[in-house]
């Protein structure tokens, strides 16, 4: 039986993987259900009376795909009074991950007040007809998960000594007045805040259908004996005293001034998150020459909470609603307002929600004090509710954007970006709710109301509402939804962004007869088209772009029914003479890495192609991330794993020919003749070998795209996490390269030698017996020490692309010179002692370029983002027409134009109506590409 891990990670929560179904066939024949939890490998927790008199007990796991397997399990303790028992996996292995043995410890708690609480289980209200129930086959059915959320009030019950959880959403009665709809819940583990505080025990028909019982963690302590308590700490790890249990609620964080490393961190966020989008909204011109009028309203009642959670009133009092209307630059006046600090805004496509966050972000760190959080903006249509929380998916972001990755000092697990999200110093900015998956936006509610974290969340308005009327209102938020903009905030606008008139001032400027005819002829079909689509900021700012921007443009030519049949025809317009237009004139920003204005003129049409090509990628991995390290992924897997095999074969072939010269010419009387033919023989055997191998690797870590590396070199400091990352990756480098030296050997022994290219320098049988666990021992000692040089990067390196990207070239530099220096010490050593200092130190020579070049090379491009983004996008999607050769300097130069934006170390199309629209015009003319686009 496996042990309770002491150590070996840290403590998890709630894993739906490890939420189990307690099957139980009695003595009598009869059967009966309950629900558990697993604490170690082979270890389930759940209540004795689930157990009791079993004649035999399965254990079910359900995979998220809805397959499941049973697995027999056996008791190995039990304790009636305290309701615990603890059933043993009777097999436990398997290829699924999910029995792996490697099983996270679990920490436990005691509830000193009123806190949330969950717990999944089985219950009979979840009883449902089996889907692949045959017509005239037997009825059969399943239960399926509930995941229950509510509050566990630790002063109810005290006489009992149970913990009540209370809160919960109540089932429908049962059709059996003898049974309970939460029948089968019994075993379900409770957790709050990461623990686990208790194990449903019963329900009460009295306490109504909305709580149940559970037995709390701290009061086994006064049922069991300290012997049996021993025992559970073995088994499950259970702290042996009561004391050590963990108290919740925890204590109020501390004072946002905390320790100097979060201070320094929250300093910095601030500044760079007022650099990145005060640059973005100056590429937009929103005040040049003035912000447009976005208006906003109270949404409608249906998707509010009721004022008087969104007010925080007491209880018994209606304070009614607050006045939540304005316009653009009273958003954090108005959020201010709102006590719950929690706000909705909706708006159709375009209407300004993306500038609305800029200015709310803005001006929040304009006033900001050092006690305030830092308002970052999340883009929503990157989280998968139902694999991350959404706690965790925005660290992974601020690591991602922001390089939060270096340790937490006062507390060694966590990183600082979980530090400032856990102490409140971050404001959620969620942009995009409507750009979460399709399916999932419920979902997403439902995790957004598992917590209280103010926020303000943007949305379109038809897929908020499905998600409200799916689910539940946003608690505590209040709503309010952009208005259309109105004829007079065009006339206000549009002429004063053109060149002025004739005589100098806002009379006959370009968009002047067209304004007339929106005023006295609104019901032209024309006009009419004209002021349906110009209701948004997206379209006026593409109209002013092509219109008031571009010379010897009339935008009279928008009235002409004959070019414009529709509103959508117009749109469709807007949206495609943008770009070129945005081509057309050269950037108007510099490079915020240098200072220096970059004046490129790309050719419009093949700019068009390149942004539809990078749409199509966006709109095939469903996400509005343009991530350098995810480039050339939507290539067929076959297409990469031969070009990164065939680049990382040709980089160790041309270095191995090439080395071989000198070796040959130097160390044997063969001659030129000679060594060249066999440099170029074995550089092609070994170039086809170390090619396959890699291209294998690749083929194995490719599923998904490879995350860049948040790591930079430092030679000193960290020893104990330096040596926690040294043995595993030597562990890999040794199995990896003792194969791939064995073939060698095979190949040089095997093919070389038999076709009279054998030049006697191998050592024969006692060479090969000591170069292959050498070559092993080498590589894994290469990945090991760069392994234990690595240290998190900080704040300052990773906000851009470029300069993530920059980063991770270093990292693959500084792998090469370790391999270099490992293989050309250890070879120049040996063959020094053995041959002397000349033939030792050309051989140091020669195995260092090949290992560099070759092996380190292509390490590089199978094993990291860098070396794939080489491959991928700097050769092969140039080399067939998608990209262009200059790749980071195009997309840079498309936010100077404002057709991307930079989104901390990501790109992003300014709008997804752009971003669809240049996908579908790639799409359509896909079949000219030299290359299908796949």
């Amino acid at each position: 039986m496996t042990p309770a891990p002491s150590g070996a990670g840290e403590p998890a929560g709630l894993d739906p993987a490890r939420a189990v179904q307690i099957i139980t066939t009695l003595r009598s024949g009869a059967g009966r259900r309950g629900s558990g939890y697993r604490m170690t490998g082979d270890v389930v927790l759940t209540a004795a009376h689930v157990i009791g008199d079993a004649a035999s007990v399965q254990v079910r796991f359900v995979h998220q795909d809805g397959s499941v397997r049973d697995v027999p399990g056996e008791t190995v303790w039990a304790d009636t009074p305290a309701d615990i028992a603890l059933l043993k996996i009777a097999d436990g292995s398997g290829p699924d991950e999910r029995y792996a043995v490697d099983v996270p410890p679990v920490r436990f708690a005691r509830v000193g007040r009123p806190v949330d609480c969950a717990a999944l289980g089985f219950p009979r209200f979840k009883l449902r007809r089996d889907a692949a129930w045959p017509e005239h086959g037997p009825l059969t059915s399943y239960r399926d998960t509930h995941h229950a959320l509510g509050q566990a009030v630790p002063l109810s019950n005290q006489r009992q000594g149970t913990l009540e959880i209370a809160r919960l959403a109540a089932p429908e009665h049962d059709q059996d007045p003898d049974r309970s709809p939460w029948e089968g819940m019994s075993g379900a583990a409770v957790w709050s805040d990461g623990c686990l505080i208790g194990i449903v025990s019963e329900h009460h028909r009295s306490d109504g259908l909305g709580r149940l019982t559970a037995r709390p963690v701290h009061r086994w302590y006064a049922c069991l004996s300290p012997a049996r308590i021993g025992e559970l700490g073995e088994l499950i790890g259970l702290p042996l005293d009561a004391d050590r249990l963990d108290r919740l609620p925890r204590p109020s964080p501390p004072p946002p001034d905390g320790p100097p490393e979060l201070r320094e961190a929250v300093r910095k966020l601030a500044a760079t998150v007022h650099d990145q989008w005060d640059r973005e909204e100056r590429r937009r011109k929103v005040h040049d020459p003035m912000p447009l009028t976005v208006r906003f309203r109270p949404a409608d009642a249906g998707l509010f909470d009721h004022w008087a959670n969104i007010r925080r009133s007491a209880p018994g009092t209606d304070p009614g609603p607050l006045p939540l209307a304005g316009r653009l630059q009273h958003i954090v006046q108005v959020y201010r307002s709102v006590p719950s600090a929690r706000l909705v805004v909706l708006g159709a496509a375009g209407s300004g929600k993306t500038i609305l966050t800029l200015r709310f972000v803005l001006d929040r760190l304009g006033d900001r004090t050092p006690d305030d959080p830092v308002p970052v903006i999340f883009g929503l249509g990157a989280w998968d509710p139902r694999s991350t929380s959404l706690r965790d998916w925005m660290c992974d972001q601020l690591v991602r954007d922001y390089g939060l990755a270096a340790r937490d000092p006062d507390m060694p697990g966590r990183n600082l970006a979980g530090a400032l999200v856990d102490t409140g110093r971050i404001l959620p900015v969620l942009d995009g709710f409507d750009e979460i998956a399709s399916g999932l936006q419920g979902e997403a509610l439902d995790k957004l109301n598992a917590t209280t974290t103010p926020l303000l969340l943007t949305s379109r308005p038809a897929q908020y509402a499905q998600a409200v009327a799916a689910t539940d209102v946003l608690s505590g938020a209040a709503v309010v939804q952009l208005d259309d903009l109105t004829l007079g905030d065009l006339a206000d606008y549009l002429p004063r962004a053109s060149r002025p008139g004739v005589d100098g001032g806002l009379h006959g400027t370009v968009w002047e007869p067209v304004l007339a005819r929106l005023g006295t002829r609104p019901r032209e079909r024309g006009t009419h088209n004209v002021a349906t689509v110009l209701t948004t900021p997206l379209m006026v700012a593409m109209a002013r772009t092509i219109y008031s921007d571009a010379p010897g443009r009339d935008p009279s030519e928008l009235l002409d029914t004959t070019r414009f049949r529709t509103a959508d025809d117009l749109r469709k317009h807007l949206l495609a003479a943008f770009t070129p237009t945005a081509y057309h004139r050269p950037p108007t920003d510099s490079d915020p890495a240098t200072g220096r204005r970059r004046r490129r003129h790309w050719d419009p049409e093949r700019a068009h192609r390149w942004l539809g090509y990078l749409a199509a990628h966006l709109t095939r991995l469903d996400t509005a991330d343009l991530a350098w390290w995810q480039l050339g992924t939507t290539l067929r897997r076959s297409t990469r794993v031969l070009v990164v095999g065939f680049l990382a074969g040709l980089s160790f072939g041309v270095t191995t020919a090439v080395g071989n010269l000198p070796v040959d010419l130097v160390a044997t009387s063969h001659g030129a003749r000679f060594a060249l033919v066999r440099g170029l023989v074995v550089g092609l055997l070994h170039g086809l070998a170390v090619g396959f191998a890699f291209g294998m690797v690749y083929a194995f870590i490719s599923r998904g795209a490879t995350e860049p590396s948040r790591f930079r070199v430092r030679l000193f400091g960290g020893g104990r996490e330096r040596r926690a990352r040294f043995l595993p990756r030597f562990t890999v480098g040794l199995a990896f390269g003792t194969p791939i030296a064995l073939v060698l050997v095979l190949v040089d022994r095997g093919v070389v030698e038999p076709l009279g290219l054998a030049d006697g320098l191998d050592g024969g049988l006692l060479g090969a017996l000591m170069f292959v666990p050498g070559a092993g021992l080498g590589i894994g000692l290469v990945l090991g020490i760069v392994a234990w040089l690595e240290v998190p990067s900080d704040i300052r390196s990773a906000v851009r692309p470029a300069a993530l990207l920059n980063d991770n070239r270093k990292n693959v530099v500084f792998h090469m010179l370790v391999w270099a220096l490992v293989f050309g010490l250890a070879a120049g050593v040996a063959n020094g002692i053995t041959d002397g200092p000349l033939r030792g130190f050309l051989a140091g020579l020669v195995f260092a370029g090949e290992a560099a070049f070759g092996c380190g090379l292509g390490y590089g491009l199978s094993w990291t983002a860098w070396g794939q983004w080489v491959a991928l996008s700097r050769i092969w999607l140039p080399l067939t027409g998608r990209v262009p050769w200059a790749l980071i300097a195009f997309l840079n130069d498309a936010c100077e134009r404002g057709v991307l934006r930079q989104a901390g170390a990501v790109y992003q199309f300014r709008h997804a109506e752009l971003r669809d629209h240049l996908a579908q015009t790639f799409r359509e003319h896909d079949s000219q590409l030299p290359f299908p686009y796949r």
